[in-house]
């Protein structure tokens, strides 16, 4: 068997390696952008409104109820909106009193106050393993044997006192308590034989700035949110402006129309006026005149009647980003714990995940989740998307008022490509709503005081019709962009082609060409698509004239590329080396989901998410030439090591058992079901 009788398009590995020339399956890479799951498992439900319009009209109730219909069927077999349901204790201990505190509900708390009924049906503590425990032979974690308590108390039966729980090993107190999977290493006994919570004063003020995520919003600020009692008064007057200019043009459209009958509009795009302003304040302008659903607004910011005094164009910050490396905002997967992977690997700007703008309105703990920042996170954004200013920009004042000095920038996207966005106007449909998103970027400017606005879009919406080179140029003079991502694909193309980096360069100079004629300091600008190498990643830097590039499948392929990029070398990581990489993934989901029952599977669900992408990675030891590519499938091949062959299994029940090694077994009524849903595990019906 020959390398040489590959496929094309197939990965070239030695001949010794080889068990198949035939490629194994690929999923489909728009998962890694695609769904979501925030809201009711619907992806971007109500980004756009309430679902009651489509195509500009106002539907019946039969054909609301048909069109919703037809969604569940489309995402039935398409791992849309995939349900996870939380694992927990068979007997659930009362929080308050599992953390050594007081319960205020006393006997009317629903949960138990028996600890002892609770440790005695408690599973037994998961070892969780050091560095130094991983080994690249079966069964490549060492757990030590450990006698357990005989002196037979219940309470003491299931303490394993050799594990160490990952969160008070960082911080120095464990806040899940007697509930914690992980009990052994923070707990001791009295001499009345009760348990004792342990907790390091000295670890946990020493680390407490370094380890404790910001952006939390508490559940007083999400009943304000929720109740429309969240006060936004810059979004209320821009968004009057607006109301007020769009009756404006509809007075002045009828007018001119009774006038000269005749007349027909001269410019179908959107103008901008960018006039510098006075001393004060620059005054934006945004026009259309071709249509009144894209009214004139004019916004003048030294204005004395604005609530708050809007900050100046030039008192944002800049951003100086050229030459970082940026991992890209991936929906599911680039979660809190994959971004500190990353970080850890030299990762210089991370995004969160796309959260949806009617789902902050609506003051959803799960979307407001989606702004938590690690410490660790040296430039850290967030992503949103909608599909108007009525949305975008009353979200934007309240994050901006919520993260204010923990947030470095808000990206908008205009790149998902996902039907259930794009319908409902949000994602890569403004691509084709230049007036619209002028409206959403100087709103959300002014809304968000000093922090800036980013935009990543896509180079068109259909095949053969770029247009983002008549777009970008206008993101920055005329609307105040700070950055611009653009991934090299349509939306029509997902990732069925390769990305297109000479049209990339084509709008990098377009901007540059803006910027020089008007004298304006440039903004960074990434480009983004197939990235997969340190080779591929400076040639790229060399010749596209961008700032940077943006990488997202790469990173959830290899978290180690921004190393390579870094040192300018392709790594030859060792199936150790990667199994550490899982062990400090688990070991960061402990951190951020908690050490109980709860947080131990949904860590773990996360964890299978994050192989269900790792698997794909071909150790270039075992490549004929290098370096790697993105869209190269693989042939069935076996590692240099067992564990390197388990590392590249697509199957899902093997990423259950790498969990296994350092979340505990399963429960049986966890279940897994990744993106890719050709590998499924457990069933139908996915909890975790």
């Amino acid at each position: 068997m020959s390398s040489s009788t590959l496929p094309p398009g197939t990965a070239p590995i030695k001949p010794e390696f080889l068990l198949s020339v035939l490629p194994r399956e690929v999923p489909d890479d728009d998962a890694a952008e695609g769904s979501t799951s925030h809201v009711n498992g619907r992806p971007d439900a109500g980004a756009g409104g309430d679902g009651a319009e489509e195509g500009g009209k106002r539907l019946s109730g039969a054909q609301r109820k048909k069109l919703a219909k037809e969604e569940r069927k489309n995402k039935r077999g398409a791992n849309k909106g995939r349900r996870f349901q939380k694992v927990r204790d068979e007997v659930e201990l009362c929080f308050r009193v599992a953390s050594g505190t007081q319960c205020d509900f006393g006997e009317e708390c629903r949960f138990t106050h028996d600890v002892s009924a609770y440790l005695a049906a408690k599973p037994r503590d998961i070892h969780f393993p050091s560095p130094e425990d991983i080994t690249d032979v079966p069964p490549f974690v060492r757990i030590p044997d450990v006698e357990m308590s005989e002196d037979g108390d219940p309470r003491k039966s299931s303490l394993d006192p050799t594990t160490v729980c990952p969160v008070f090993q960082r911080t120095g107190e464990c806040k899940h308590g007697l509930k914690c999977r992980f009990l052994g290493s923070h707990v001791r006994a009295r001499e009345d034989g009760e348990l004792e919570l342990v907790t390091d004063e000295e670890k946990k003020a020493h680390v407490a700035a370094a380890e404790t995520e910001v952006n939390f919003i508490d559940g007083d600020t999400l009943r304000k949110i929720r109740t429309k009692k969240y006060p936004h008064p810059i979004a209320d007057a821009y968004l009057q402006e607006i109301k007020n200019a769009n009756e404006a043009e509809k007075a002045d459209t009828a007018e001119q129309t009774a006038d000269v009958p005749a007349a027909s509009a001269t410019d179908s795009t959107p103008a901008i006026d960018s006039t510098p302003a006075t001393d004060s304040a620059p005054a934006i302008s945004v026009s259309d005149s071709a249509s009144p659903a894209q009214p004139a607004v004019s916004v003048d910011k030294s204005q004395d009647d604005t609530p708050d005094v809007p900050i100046r164009a030039v008192e944002k910050k800049r951003l100086h980003w050229n030459g970082k490396t940026y991992l890209a905002p991936l929906t599911t997967v680039g979660n809190l714990p994959f971004r500190r992977i990353c970080v850890d690997y030299g990762a210089d700007i991370t995004c969160g995940e796309m959260g949806l703008a009617m789902s902050f309105l609506q003051g959803s703990k799960e979307e407001w989740s989606l702004v938590r920042r690690h410490p660790s996170e040296s430039i850290f954004g967030m992503q949103i998307a909608g599909s108007k200013p009525q949305l975008l920009v009353p979200a934007a004042e309240i994050i901006g008022k919520e993260c204010a000095g923990n947030l470095d920038f808000v990206d908008i996207n205009c790149g998902c490509p996902i039907d259930l966005v794009y319908k409902t106007g949000s994602g890569s449909a403004l691509l084709d709503a230049a007036g619209k998103l002028g409206k959403i970027v100087v709103g959300m400017n002014k809304a968000l005081g000093d922090i800036p606005v980013t935009v990543k879009l896509r180079t068109g919406v259909k095949d053969g019709r770029n247009t983002a080179h008549k777009l970008m140029p206008r993101l920055g003079p005329e609307w105040g962009t700070a950055a611009i991502t653009l991934h090299g694909r349509t939306r029509q193309q997902r990732y069925t082609k390769l990305a297109d980096w000479d049209y990339i360069k084509q709008c990098v100079e377009a901007v540059r060409a803006r910027e020089e004629e008007e004298n304006l300091a440039p903004v960074p600008i990434f480009g983004g698509g197939d990235c997969f190498s340190s080779e591929d990643y400076w040639h790229k830097m060399e010749n596209y004239g961008v700032d940077g590039i943006m990488i997202g499948r790469g990173a959830l392929i290899k978290p180690w590329i921004f190393t390579e990029i870094k040192e300018r070398r392709e790594w030859d990581i060792s199936s150790r080396e990667r199994l550490d990489i899982v062990r400090k993934y688990a070991e960061y989901g402990l951190n951020h989901f908690g050490s109980d029952t709860a947080g131990v599977n949904t860590t773990r669900r996360y964890l299978c998410e994050a192989l269900s992408f790792q698997y794909r990675y071909i150790p270039i030891g075992l490549l004929e030439r290098l370096p790697a590519r993105i869209n190269e499938r693989a042939p069935a091949f076996k590692g240099r090591d067992e564990l390197e062959t388990l590392l590249a299994s697509g199957d899902s029940r093997d990423w259950v058992k790498i969990s296994e090694m350092f979340l505990g077994p399963a429960p049986e009524t966890w279940s897994f079901m990744p993106k890719h849903k050709s590998n499924s595990y457990g069933g139908e019906e996915s909890q975790g």
